[in-house]
Formats: C-alpha cells, structure tokens, sequence
C-alpha cells in the first residue's frame, strides 16, 4: 500500500491583522493563519509533487505553470492588502511543516512587527518609462544645435565629406540620446522621490521581456505614504507632459506589495 506524501506549508505574506478566509477562497486559494504572538503567517497547504525542492525546480521550467501560480501568489497577497499591511514573501517560500512556520515568526516575530509598523499607511508603486527610440532621434535632430550644423554642412558638402559627416552625425546623436535619456530619467526620479519615503531603482527589463517596441530605460520602485499619492499623480503628470514629443512612455502602476522595502529573512524551505 502507497503511503500518501505529506502535504508543505506555502508562506504568502506575515500580517498583525487576521486574514478573512472566505475572501481568499474567493480567489481559489484555501490560505489560513498561523498565528504566534501578534502576528500571522497566511498559509495554505501544497502538494509536494510541485513544491518539494527538487520537483519545484522542474515546475519553473513551464511557463504556463508559472505564470498561473504566482498571478495566484500575488493576489492572494493583494487580497490581504486590502485590510492590512503586510510583509510579503517570494513565490516558492515552502515549509516543511507548521511547526517551521511558528519558529519562523518565534524567530523573527519582533522584526516582523517592527516592519509592519514602518510599512503601516505607506504603498509600494513602480515606474516604468519606455523611450521610443526613433521618435528621440527625430525630436534630437529638430532641436540640437550642433546635429543641425552638421547636417548644413552635409548639405554643402562633396560625397566623401558627407559619407564621414553622416557617420560623425549618427554617433553624435547616439551621444546626445544616451546623455539626455540619462538627464530626463534622473530628473523624474528625482523629483518623484522627493515626496516619497523611500525609493529603489531596479534592473531594466529587455524588451523580451516586457513585449514592448520601446526601450525600457528607467525602472524604478517608490514607497508612498498614502496621503501623497495625489501629489504622486500630479508630478507625474507633469513629466508625461513634458517629454510626451520625446517619445518617452511612463507607466506608473501599484500598489503593490512592498518586496522592495522590507528586509524579508527566513525564508528557507
């Protein structure tokens, strides 16, 4: 007789604030507390033929798998967010057993609660801007003094001296282009982060990645009280306006949990 695996315990997120469990069912999810001392883990049970270590490992290599369990990681996490602030785990933080779970918050309970509370009435959103390449060199060629000297003097010029020019002229404009995205990128997140509470820039997607024709050029995370959001909205605006003719794209989304503001430990299998 085959003896039945023993189920792992799947960590989302840790709260101070009882999750409701009926809106996580909602979502497909049968995700309960473990609770010790003032704080919850939300948990659920998994089966190890996806989240032992090893056969997790050969899961990730399916996409469609993938993609389907951390959209459901996420909002199982969202759906907490709702009602209290949270300190979120990656996808895949599996535990042996409940047991692990209550020496994780033993452990690490007063951390945790002191992360809950800096995070309190605060949110976590990102920027994305997305530079349409083209459209930057035909704005840079309208507006630069020197790419329009060169460009005159192309004009006057013989064959050889203008095959040079125009190879001086395109260099010269991917100098310029790489100088101003840097300026306009560094203006905006500069500005953006003066009335956040914290800010983090991250590594730039490919475009592989984002299913864009447009470059990624600035990707960047920004903890918000929640009573400055507005004013969030208003400086972005601003810049939307500002370099819209440049073919720069700000894609500004969240809340989100905030991965990129909490020190998360702990998270071994």
């Amino acid at each position: 007789m085959q003896t039945a695996k023993k189920e792992l315990i799947y960590l989302y997120c840790i709260t101070k604030t009882k999750p409701c469990r009926s809106n996580l069912e909602e979502i497909g999810v049968r995700a309960y507390p473990v609770y010790f001392q003032g704080i919850y883990a939300v948990v659920s049970k998994v089966s190890p033929d996806e989240f032992s270590e090893d056969n997790l490992k050969k899961k990730l290599a399916d996409m469609t798998w993938v993609e389907k369990k951390i959209l459901q990681h996420e909002k199982v996490i969202e759906e907490i967010m709702k009602d209290a602030t949270v300190i979120p785990f990656k996808f895949g933080t599996v535990f042996q057993t409940e047991e692990n779970v209550e020496g994780l918050l033993r452990e690490h309970g007063l951390e945790f609660k002191s992360i809950i509370s800096e995070l309190e009435g605060k949110e976590e959103w990102g920027l994305k801007i997305y530079c349409d390449l083209e459209k930057f060199k035909d704005s840079l060629q309208n507006e630069d003094g020197k790419i329009k000297e060169i460009e005159k003097n192309i004009a006057v010029s013989n064959k050889g001296k203008a095959y040079f020019l125009k190879k001086k002229k395109d260099i010269l404009i991917n100098n310029i282009l790489n100088e101003r995205i840097s300026e306009y990128t560094r203006d905006s997140f500069d500005r953006l982060k003066g009335p956040s509470l914290d800010a983090k820039i991250n590594k730039l997607l490919s475009q592989e990645v984002t299913q864009k024709k447009e470059k990624m050029v600035l990707n960047a995370a920004f903890l918000v009280s929640k009573k400055r959001i507005k004013e969030f909205d208003s400086i972005l605006t601003y810049f939307k306006t500002k370099y819209a003719h440049k073919g720069l794209e700000f894609a500004w989304t969240g809340p989100w949990p905030p991965y990129n503001f909490c020190a998360i430990r702990g998270q071994e299998k």
